[in-house]
């Protein structure tokens, strides 16, 4: 092995910052999900002012992760790194003390001014302490913190909410963060303060604009209402405003996101095939615990038990694929990846019912891990890898505001399907509740009769009997929705499996090194043309 391929014992603890740091944000916003009802009922707040407690979460990182790049270039990854943990452990410390809905959500935008810059300053950090050959591995080692994280969100929420004090999710982060400080500040590599280069201001504007008001109205999901006159206002301003930061990005001398790089087909092509995945990964995130949950009446704590060992897969298997990637590169192992998570997502679509044991559904989420473990990452390496060194961190940060928008549009994608599918099926089961349909008579007949047993009138058990058959044909009817879901989950993997074929071939790493070589050598030429 070559000396400058070899990695010290320094890298590898400075690593280990930057999981911290990532697993602790990421982490954060699953467990909120699961407190949410708990903070209603603490704060006397109806469901709609609680959205805002994620809402202004959400809407504070699409705004700060497009400026990480530019202030990155002048500070340097490591004070930016130690700003962004000490912002997020301080607006946990605040969030832990909130007196009040308005406090909370005013505490969540300052967790979010840090929590936002983890992500790409620490996939930065990672390009600057490791060599290309071993670049595969240590995002591996990384991708557990962002893969696991909200697996295991739901199962340490329902512990702290039912066993401990709610409050206890912000304040668990407080000590974790003050040595993930102080860690940072001894292990991390220093850089001079650059000078100030030109704010693109307009770059900045156009694009808080854009990502905050299509992440608004995205962020509603399936209950988007259009009548509702802010929504298109909202959502045609954010489109434009998008379209005038990618006309500015591209005309700028110096541009605040350098859309240029998407001229190297990898790292564009990655971001698709990852923004698709996205989606994949919402049939197990989003429509399991509904199922789990509201269908199956499990307790958060009992779903995130549930998903746990899907969480351990993944885990395990982050680090193992990316040192498969720098051995062989993307797609051996990408592919394989795909076509189990394919197969397991159908076998999960029909997993969604009232009799799958809690042992096969643990099974099927453990294979569709596999799939995930196998295939997310790479993708993600293969794309960062063809970006010339002085450019990786405008590029991390052009990754992380697209998977932002990804992760918001699949949930938007996840829970409008499942709602109109619905409907749609408890329309055709309700045609069939008719005077010719001898099950349908016999079924109301028998629960009438059950009901007047009870004490009820011949005409108030008619009405509670028709009532209570209503009730399983929308269970039903959301049980194929569901189903129905997760089943077109599997068809964007298969999307995922054609855009992977179309990417070019990493056999080796040296291969890959004699690229990225190559890419910095016309990383100036990307900048100025």
């Amino acid at each position: 092995m070559e000396e400058k391929d070899k990695v010290s014992l320094n890298s590898w603890l400075s690593l280990g910052v930057v999981v911290i740091g990532t697993f602790m944000s990421i982490l954060d916003s699953t467990i909120v999900n699961i407190a949410l009802p708990k903070m209603m009922t603490v704060f006397g707040m109806p469901m709609d002012d609680a959205k805002w407690i994620l809402t202004a979460y959400s809407l504070a990182l699409g705004a700060i992760i497009p400026l990480t790049g530019y202030v990155q270039d002048i500070f340097g990854s490591k004070r930016v790194y130690m700003f962004a943990l000490t912002m997020f452990t301080f607006g946990s410390l605040l969030c832990g003390f909130a007196w009040n809905s308005a406090s909370m959500i005013a505490f969540r935008v300052i967790q979010a001014i840090g929590g936002g810059m983890i992500m790409p300053i620490g996939m930065s950090i990672i390009y600057e302490i490791f060599p290309r050959k071993k670049i595969g591995l240590a995002l591996g080692v990384w991708g557990i913190a962002a893969m696991a994280a909200p697996a295991i969100g739901p199962t340490l929420g329902g512990y702290i909410i039912e066993k401990l004090d709610w409050r206890l999710i912000f304040n668990v982060n407080v000590p974790i963060g003050i040595i993930g400080v102080v860690l940072a500040g001894i292990l991390l590599k220093g850089t001079k303060m650059q000078k100030f280069k030109p704010f693109d201001i307009v770059g900045f504007l156009s694009s808080t604009i854009g990502l905050v008001s299509v992440l608004y109205v995205f962020g509603e999901g399936s209950s988007i209402d259009w009548t509702q006159i802010h929504n298109p206002i909202l959502m045609t301003l954010g489109c434009l405003s998008l379209v005038l930061f990618v006309v500015n990005e591209l005309t700028h001398p110096d541009p605040l996101l350098d859309l240029r790089v998407f001229k190297l087909f990898d790292f564009s092509l990655s971001l698709i095939i990852t923004s698709v995945l996205s989606l994949a990964m919402m049939g197990g995130m989003y429509v399991l615990p509904l199922f789990l949950q509201n269908i199956r009446g499990y307790t958060a704590m009992e779903t995130g038990i549930i998903m746990f060992p899907s969480a351990i897969v993944v885990g395990i298997l982050m680090p193992i694929s990316g040192n498969l990637f720098d051995k062989f590169g993307a797609k051996p192992i990408v592919i394989p990846g795909l076509v189990i998570l394919a197969i397991s997502s159908i076998e999960l679509s029909t997993a969604i019912n009232m009799n799958s044991s809690r042992e096969h559904i643990i099974l099927i989420t453990c294979l569709r891990s596999v799939g995930m473990g196998l295939a997310m990452m790479p993708i993600s390496t293969a794309g960062m890898n063809v970006i010339p060194t002085k450019l990786v961190g405008r590029a991390s940060a052009l990754n992380n505001t697209i998977r932002q928008v990804a992760s918001a549009l699949s949930i938007t994608i996840m829970s409008t399907l499942i709602q109109s599918k619905t409907n749609y099926n408890y329309l055709k089961l309700a045609e069939q509740v008719n005077n010719y349909n001898q099950t349908a008579i016999s079924t109301i007949s028998t629960l009438t009769k059950s009901y007047m047993h009870a004490g009820l009138s011949q005409g108030a058990a008619k009405v509670s009997a028709v009532a209570y058959l209503s009730k399983m044909l929308q269970g039903q009817a959301t049980l194929d929705a569901m189903g129905y879901a997760v089943a077109v989950t599997a068809f964007a993997v298969l999307a995922a499996i054609t855009l992977t074929l179309l990417m070019r071939s990493k056999d080796s790493s040296k291969k890959q090194d004699k690229e990225g070589e190559r890419n910095d050598a016309k990383g100036g030429a990307v900048m100025s043309e």
